[in-house]
């Protein structure tokens, strides 16, 4: 519970506005950019670059983007919680990441990729790094490369199932953890008896939180585990997890998209509402399961779109 402020730039607070979407509010402060309230926190962006989050999941929430901006040297100790070794950068690792969790339309896919030490050169000559500041066909380009040597687990969860599970109560955050805890296990697998020197999540929840999660599933992973936000600048395992994961989603949306019978807008902005209208006045709202998360408040204006056209 508490205040967090980070400092974001100008593409980043453009990406959380996207992000948050659903819940923008009319009403923004002076200086503001956006202003957005969730369930459980309140986001709001200054054109200073500083972002706040308020509320009792406002930390968690702030983590997604970036650690808190330091108002003195002890809270900046506090941030860097994720203690990473000082050669880390040069380590072999296993990198998790997801794409899809703030797109109304397509699945989630999660992936976890192994990176050798004596890979990173390579990695960087391919030109891997964060799939957000790449246009899809390079990641396309990039990440085909990649799946032909780079050890990884793919997993996809699809609407129907997706709805299904949060429809029972199941959090985003807890079906996030599932899916990258078991990623990970299914790389350990294919690499034993070789053995990664540490394994690094693309932070979307705090430490305890994630493990909160993981609660009462037979195997989960905790030895040299390491989380941090913006991991896949960390190290290029998240990077490479990040392209091939944004690969597979694309790949996935053009499936949807041929079975709409047009192309599917990504994100969660008012494109997507006038798209979903168009999906329900053709195929009916029966088929929203199959494409859509249905509890983004898309649905909604869909539905109200819809209606009116």
């Amino acid at each position: 519970m508490g205040n967090s402020v980070i400092k974001a730039t100008t593409i980043e607070i453009n990406k959380m506005k996207e992000y948050y979407s659903r819940f923008l509010s009319e009403k923004v402060p002076p200086g503001g950019v956006f202003t957005a309230k969730t369930p459980s926190c309140a986001i709001t962006a200054y054109k200073s670059g500083k972002v706040l989050f308020q509320g009792k999941d406002g930390e968690v929430e702030a983590a997604k983007w970036g650690s808190p901006a330091a108002s003195s040297q002890k809270v900046e100790k506090k941030a860097s919680a994720s203690h990473l070794p000082a050669n880390f950068r040069s380590m072999s690792v296993v990198g998790s990441d997801e794409v899809g969790t703030g797109d109304f339309f397509g699945p989630i896919t999660v992936v976890a990729a192994y990176v050798r030490k004596e890979d990173i050169e390579l990695l960087k000559e391919l030109g891997v790094q964060d799939s957000k500041n790449l246009k899809d066909d390079k990641i396309i380009e990039v990440a085909k490369q990649l799946v032909k040597f780079v050890p990884y687990s793919l997993l996809t969860l699809h609407n129907p199932k997706y709805n299904k599970m949060q429809g029972s109560g199941m959090s985003q955050g807890k079906l996030k953890a599932l899916l990258h805890n078991q990623a990970i296990q299914h790389v350990l697998d294919k690499i034993a008896p070789e053995t990664p020197e540490a394994i690094l999540i693309d932070q979307f929840a705090k430490e305890e939180i994630y493990y909160n999660y993981l609660k009462g599933q037979r195997t989960v992973v905790r030895d040299k585990v390491y989380f941090s936000t913006k991991g896949e600048s960390v190290h290029l395992a998240v990077a490479a997890a990040s392209m091939i994961a944004r690969y597979a989603f694309v790949q996935h949306m053009d499936k949807l998209g041929q079975k709409a019978g047009f192309v599917l807008p990504k994100g969660a902005g008012s494109q997507v509402d006038v798209a979903a209208a168009r999906l329900i006045k053709s195929k009916g709202a029966d088929c929203l399961p199959e494409f859509v998360k249905l509890h983004f408040a898309n649905t909604d204006k869909a539905m109200k779109l819809a209606k009116k056209g």
